[in-house]
């Protein structure tokens, strides 16, 4: 007996399945023009409608959905009020489609709690579902560190903490553009980081959990104009947000002691992030279920109408 599980976000087309245990997850990111960052909501929903049902074709010649239960899709950023992108009205009328046709219920969760729910799921950790935990979404759009609190059989997210600006996620997408990198930046910085052993970073000022990326990009600029090449000014960008990743942490750990501190989004996909944050003892995603993925919204589907 299994689900389906529908994104379709700022970044990536995903459609996926799950039976309790396993799961298949078929993704494409968005296509964006060399030079740009990111797309209009128009071409991204446009883009969408193009990739899913190659996607949906693609999953289906691996899975039979005869013994469907359900569907989830994910319909906004944020299960918070106001929170709305068109682009995720493609994933919601396909899933719409699909539950009508099979008879079976539509789940709507926010993409947000499906990235929770991902990088629970692939880390094995599963137990902090039904538990408070820290969890940070960090990418191309947000850098939110959360409160996760358990919320029937989903999970309710609280603020606690992030970025007032900028995402991580814009500050390396930014930075790939000034090194002439393909978009979404994020692999392409990793690797040139390490390709250099500097230690070179900006130490960003926190309060209260949170802080300011803004004035990264700028002296990001400045360090690679000075004379430093793409390797060292990759080092110093991802270098530079890890630090303020992690010293975000440390402080939201002292209104929250003893809590698990779990990562998910794009950018927690870094190696450097994960080498920065060891001692916390962190819950890292394997890389494919930490970028956009539709697998954490088929877990929660699955959870939420089979107990």
């Amino acid at each position: 007996m299994s689900v389906i599980g529908i994104d379709t976000s700022n970044y990536t087309t995903s459609i996926a399945c799950f039976d309790g245990e396993h799961g298949v997850n078929c993704s494409e990111l968005l296509p964006v023009k060399a030079g740009q960052l990111g797309l209009r909501q128009s071409d991204a929903v446009f883009a969408h409608t193009k990739s899913l049902p190659e996607l949906s074709g693609r999953l289906f010649s691996r899975f039979s959905a005869k013994g469907l239960t359900a569907v989830g899709v994910s319909t906004r950023p944020r299960a918070v009020e106001g929170s709305y992108m068109p682009c995720f009205l493609v994933g919601y009328s396909h899933a719409k489609l699909l539950s009508d046709a099979f008879g079976v219920p539509l789940v709507e969760v926010s993409h947000q709690q499906g990235h929770v729910a991902a990088a629970l799921w692939s880390s094995g950790r599963m137990d902090l579902m039904d538990q408070p935990h820290l969890a940070w979404h960090l990418s191309g759009g947000t850098t939110e560190l959360l409160l996760v609190e358990p919320d029937g059989r989903n999970v309710r997210c609280t603020r606690v903490g992030g970025t007032t600006d900028i995402s991580a996620g814009q500050l390396i997408d930014r930075t790939g553009q000034l090194l002439g990198l393909p978009f979404p930046a994020g692999k392409h910085l990793d690797e040139l980081s390490r390709q250099t052993e500097s230690a070179d970073c900006f130490r960003v000022k926190h309060s209260a959990g949170e802080f300011s990326l803004s004035g990264v990009q700028n002296k990001v600029q400045q360090y690679h104009a000075a004379g430093n090449g793409a390797a060292k000014t990759a080092a110093y960008a991802l270098r530079s947000v890890a630090g303020a990743v992690y010293g975000a942490t440390r402080q939201a750990l002292e209104a929250y002691p003893g809590l698990p501190v779990v990562f998910s989004g794009g950018v927690s996909s870094n190696t450097m992030l994960r080498k920065l944050t060891a001692d916390l003892n962190p819950v890292f995603a394997p890389p494919q279920y930490s970028t956009d993925n539709a697998m954490g919204v088929a877990v929660l589907a699955k959870r939420i109408t089979e107990g």
